[in-house]
């Protein structure tokens, strides 16, 4: 199931995360690699997280590769230390929409926003260039922890997509 896109006003916060480059058949490396650095940097740190874990789609060449980051977003800065890095999330206008099911269709879904975004006329804040199209801020927040529920039928996704200033 899938809610309507709706736009939310999103303030600026700061998270950390693991950058990676990888092409589809390795979309799992972010969260199998880089969740578990981040969580013992939350842990080694003392530090409080906001909201869920996600991935933020810096850089997309569906034929090629993708940047991905995989990160949480906190309630101060932290300090950065070895792959785990630090930024701050944009403020801005997101359009974004829930979807309660398995996440190998959320490209479907994806592309349900993206058409939702055309078909309003409110533009994602993304630059095309020849590598590939690079998003402020793409977001894929994974509400449903995986130690609380193993069905991935059962899985809550946000997507939240920076819009473009002015849109």
């Amino acid at each position: 199931m899938m809610t309507l896109p709706e736009v939310q006003t999103r303030t600026a916060t700061p998270y950390i995360y693991v950058p990676f480059t990888v092409r589809m058949d390795q979309m799992q490396r972010p969260a199998e690699e880089g969740f578990p650095q981040i969580f013992a940097h939350i842990e080694k740190h003392g530090l409080k997280p906001v909201g869920a874990a996600f991935y933020n789609y810096r850089r997309i060449n569906m034929e090629d590769t993708l940047d991905v980051e995989a990160g949480i977003a906190l309630e101060a800065a932290a300090p950065e230390e070895g792959n785990v890095k630090a930024g701050i999330l944009p403020a801005g206008r997101f359009m974004g929409l829930a979807w309660h099911g398995h996440p190998d269709q959320l490209m479907t879904v994806t592309g349900m926003l993206v058409g939702w975004s055309r078909l309003t006329g409110q533009g994602f804040d993304v630059e095309e260039k020849a590598d590939g199209d690079h998003f402020a801020c793409r977001l894929e927040i994974y509400e449903t922890d995986p130690a609380d529920e193993p069905d991935m039928n059962q899985w809550v996704t946000t997507l939240a997509f920076k819009l473009r200033d002015g849109a």
